[in-house]
C-alpha cells in the first residue's frame, strides 16, 4: 500500500518565528520507517502487522516549522503480520487488495498545531483505489544533526485510527470477528538533502 502518508506533517505548522533557513528537501530513510497496525481478533487479543516498504519525502523549513509536499508511498504486498497464510489473506481482495493496488497513498491537505512539536494533520488516503479523509496526531521528536556522519535528520511520530470497512474491507466484521477500527502508528525519521 503506497500510503503518501502525513508522517512528518504536523511539521506544516504555523510559522514560530522569522524564517532564516532555507527549506530543504528531506527523504524519509527507509532503515528507520515503520507502519504498524493492530486488529481485535474475536475479543481475544489484537493482532499486530506492519508494512515492510515504503519510501517518501517533504520540504521543511526547520526555523518556521512548515512542511509541504510531503509524501509517503508503501506497498500494500509488504505487510508482514508474522503469518504467512494471514500475510496472504491481508493481501487478498477481501483486505488490502495487493496485486490490483501494490500502492496506498496519502496526500496532505492541511495541519494545526497545538504547539510547536504536536498537532494535528489532515489529508487523502487512498487505498484499494478508493479515497478517503484521515486526521492523524503528529508529534516532532527531534531535529538536528545526526550523531553519525553529516547528515541532518527529523523524527517524527504520527497515530491515527481508521475504520476499514470505509475502504472496502468488510471481511469478518459480522460478529466483530475482525475489528474495523485499525490503530496506526508511524515513526520515521527523514535525512536532509543537502
Amino acid at each position: 500500500m503506497t500510503i503518501r502518508i502525513a508522517a512528518g506533517l504536523a511539521l506544516a505548522w504555523a510559522s514560530v518565528g522569522t524564517a532564516s533557513a532555507e527549506p530543504a528537501r528531506y527523504t524519509i530513510d527507509p532503515e528507520h520507517f515503520s507502519i504498524v497496525f493492530n486488529a481485535q481478533h474475536i475479543g481475544y487479543g489484537a493482532v499486530w502487522g506492519m508494512f515492510l516498504k515504503g519510501s517518501g519525502s517533504f520540504v521543511f523549513d526547520e526555523t518556521a516549522r512548515t512542511v509541504e509536499d510531503l509524501t509517503v508511498e508503501i506497498e500494500t504486498g509488504s505487510v508482514f503480520s508474522n503469518s504467512d497464510a494471514r500475510d496472504q489473506h491481508l493481501r487478498s481482495a477481501e483486505f488490502l487488495s495487493a496485486e490490483a493496488h501494490p500502492v496506498a497513498t496519502f496526500t496532505m491537505t492541511g495541519a494545526v498545531a497545538d504547539s510547536e512539536t504536536a498537532g494535528t494533520v489532515t489529508g487523502d488516503l487512498t487505498v484499494r483505489g478508493e479515497t478517503h479523509p484521515v486526521t492523524l496526531d503528529v508529534t516532532l521528536n527531534k531535529v538536528g544533526p545526526y550523531p553519525w556522519g553529516p547528515n541532518h535528520v527529523v523524527g517524527i511520530t504520527a497515530t491515527t485510527t481508521i475504520a476499514r470497512s470505509a475502504w472496502g474491507m468488510t471481511y469478518a466484521l459480522d460478529g466483530d470477528l475482525v475489528a474495523d477500527e485499525i490503530p496506526l502508528v508511524i515513526e520515521l525519521e527523514a535525512i536532509r538533502q543537502d
